[in-house]
Formats: structure tokens, C-alpha cells, sequence
């Protein structure tokens, strides 16, 4: 057998075993820098796209070299996750809801991909004892995204997402880097053609053409930072409480996919589409216990909080008044308090008022204050349009 023959079959037996402990997709790739990707990093950077989540040094981010010393090669897998809940909570009038994106609605898909990938680096380390092999998954400094595309298990869309042939882009992504040899996969010769669904459908444009993601436009990013969310994108998150799917949903490539093989992916309803009122008192320890399994509760529970409160505004829900007034009276967190007067604004009302009037007074923190303008002018504005 020559050497060529020899990572053949040493690619073939992963494969298998990969297989074996329930990987959807695998693909192999060659760890040479990634250096058109790095042109578009340096691009996106300069126009203020990034999220700020994202591995600072772009060049750990294009170079797996510098990750695993001698690197050869790049493993990609890939598991396929829900997109639609097969029982849906029970609907009840006024009992309003949220929603968390699909790849928040089971067990964090990180654990679940550490677990595969360790799996599949023991099994390697077994076949050839002196590998060298890194594991990442979403947070480490690679693109999941750019290393699958190259390990041909699909193609990125103007989405921004990698579409695969058999799962759409309702998957999750992982990668090993690794000094071995192995002989790489073709890329995907496919792509979205003239189809601009998702770009059009974008909520707030966070779509640039040519397949570039602003994020810091991006609902999905913005449901996730800690602070005040800018007035354009409130309204536009809707009852979102973490994520966006808008993008996926309107996909072609995505229509009629819901793959349910996976246990730990199968989605809670109750933590899929939680009621909102619940989420405005909840202890850090409810919190935990309740989303702790999620990949949701990763910023903690400031940020959820913040979006059922825009959300219970999007709705109008007068009977979270009184709520929102106790969160404006007395959480110690700026951004809830200033939230809460926004939202209050937006739902109107003489008990808003009254409360927003007492806030003007008693407030100290301008942020905060702002908000109560805010809230102060909504209601005005009803006012003398007779709502």
C-alpha cells in the first residue's frame, strides 16, 4: 500500500466512524490559508460589520496553521437540526408569546458538537498516535461556515449560511484541524443564482449583496448585546427573544426540511415559544433552570428579558402594565428600567402616564431618562390622534 492508498483508508475508516456515532455530514479539506476569505474579513471589518462575538486576530481566523502546528488538513461535520415544532404550545387569547431561533430550541448544539468531534478525535488519535488535532466548534477562530464550504458539505447562500443538499442550512457546524494528510473533498459547484429571497426579506437589511452580513443590523446579533437596542430595529424584532430565522425560513433550499433524527435537538414548546410575562420576574435561578440547556442563556438573562419587553410593546399587552411599571420603579439594570419606559410609551394608557410621570422625577441615569422622553412622547402622540 503507498502512502496515497494509505490516508485514503485512514479517511475512510473516519467516515465510518463518524457514521457510527451519528454525524450527518463529514468532509475533508486542505488547512491552506483561507486567503479570499481574509480579503473579505479585512473588507468587513472596515465597513463596521462585525458583531464584536467574533476571534479578533483575523489572521488565526484565515490560517489554521497557526492553530495546530504543521497543519495538513480541516474535518468538517455537520448535524441537522429541527425547523418546525411538532406541537406547538397551546395558544390562549392574551397570553402572549415569544420565540427563540430554531438552533436556540434544544440542548446547546456546542456540547452536543464538542461531544461528536471529541469522539472523532480520540478514534483518530487511536488510528495514528501522533496526530495533532485541534477541535472547535462556532467559538473558536476559524469560519464553521468557510472550512465546510472547502470540505465540499455545501455551499455558502446570500444568507449567509451553508446550504446543504440534503438538510438545507438547518444545521450546525464543527470543525477539527489536524497535521494528518488526508486527501480533501471538492467544493460544491452551486450557489443561489439570481434568487434574492432572503436579502428582500431581511428585516432590517442586514443583507449586503454579494453574500456579506452586517451584523451589527442583524436581529440575531442584536437580540444578544447587553445594552440598549437602537429605536430603528425595536419595532423590527417583533416578539423575537433570541435570534432571527427570517433568512432560513424564506430559503428555497430550506422548503419541506425538518429533520428530527437527533434526541437532544427535539425542541421544549415551552422554551421554543415561552410566554412573555413569566420572563419579566424571573430569577437568575428560574432562569438557569429553565433555559439553562439551551444555547440561548449564553448572555444570561438581561438580554431575554429586554426583548419580552419589546415584545409585550409589539403586542400592545396592557395587562403587562403593571409589571413593566415595578421593572421601571425598581430593577437596579438601566437598560430594563429604560426599556420598560419605552414599552410603557408604546402601550399607552393613564396608569403609563402616571408612572412615567413619577420616573421623570425620580430618575437619575440620563439613558434612563431618554427613554421616559420617549415613552412620554408616544403616549402624546396617542393622545392627539384620539387612540
Amino acid at each position: 500500500m503507498n502512502e496515497v492508498q494509505y490516508w485514503e483508508q485512514t479517511k475512510q475508516s473516519i467516515i465510518a466512524y463518524a457514521k457510527q456515532i451519528g454525524i450527518d455530514k463529514i468532509g475533508f479539506a486542505s488547512a491552506d490559508p483561507f486567503l479570499e476569505l481574509k480579503e473579505r474579513l479585512v473588507e468587513h471589518r472596515d465597513r463596521g460589520y462585525e458583531s464584536g462575538f467574533e476571534e479578533p486576530d483575523l489572521d488565526k481566523r484565515t490560517q489554521p496553521g497557526l492553530l495546530v502546528e504543521g497543519a495538513r488538513s480541516l474535518i468538517s461535520i455537520a448535524l441537522a437540526y429541527p425547523s418546525k415544532l411538532e406541537q406547538p404550545p397551546k395558544s390562549e387569547p392574551g397570553a402572549y408569546r415569544g420565540i427563540l431561533c430554531r438552533a436556540a430550541w434544544g440542548t446547546d448544539y456546542h456540547h452536543v458538537l464538542r461531544d461528536k468531534l471529541d469522539k472523532l478525535t480520540g478514534f483518530i488519535t487511536e488510528l495514528e498516535p501522533g496526530a495533532q488535532i485541534e477541535s472547535m466548534v462556532d467559538t473558536g477562530a476559524l469560519s464553521d461556515r468557510a472550512v465546510a464550504e472547502r470540505a465540499g458539505l455545501g455551499f455558502v447562500g446570500k444568507n449567509c449560511a451553508l446550504i446543504t443538499d440534503e438538510f438545507g442550512s438547518w444545521v450546525y457546524l464543527g470543525e477539527l484541524v489536524t497535521n494528518l494528510p488526508l486527501p480533501a473533498d471538492q467544493p460544491v459547484e452551486e450557489g443561489c443564482g439570481d434568487c434574492n429571497i432572503c436579502v428582500d426579506a431581511c428585516p432590517t437589511g442586514a443583507l449586503v449583496q454579494g453574500g456579506q452580513l452586517n451584523a451589527q443590523r442583524c436581529i440575531a446579533y442584536l437580540t444578544q448585546v447587553k445594552d440598549f437596542i437602537p429605536d430603528e430595529f425595536r419595532a423590527k424584532i417583533g416578539n423575537r427573544l433570541y435570534g432571527c430565522d427570517t433568512c432560513q425560513t424564506v430559503c428555497p433550499k430550506n422548503k419541506g426540511i425538518n429533520m428530527t433524527h437527533h434526541s437532544a435537538f427535539q425542541p421544549d414548546p415551552e422554551i421554543a415559544k415561552p410566554l412573555l410575562l413569566p420572563l419579566l420576574d424571573m430569577s437568575n435561578k428560574e432562569f438557569k433552570e429553565k433555559f439553562g440547556l439551551s444555547s440561548s442563556s449564553w448572555r444570561g438573562k438581561k438580554p431575554i428579558q429586554r426583548n419580552a419587553i419589546l415584545a409585550l410593546a409589539h403586542f400592545k399587552d396592557k395587562s403587562a402594565v403593571p409589571q413593566l411599571i415595578r421593572l421601571l420603579e425598581s430593577d437596579p439594570r438601566p437598560v430594563i428600567r429604560g426599556t420598560a419606559a419605552w414599552a410603557l410609551g408604546k402601550i399607552g394608557g393613564g396608569e403609563a402616564h402616571e408612572a412615567l410621570d413619577k420616573a421623570k422625577e425620580r430618575e437619575s441615569v440620563a439613558e434612563v431618562l431618554a427613554e421616559v422622553e420617549k415613552g412620554l412622547k408616544w403616549i402624546r402622540e396617542q393622545t392627539a390622534s384620539g387612540q
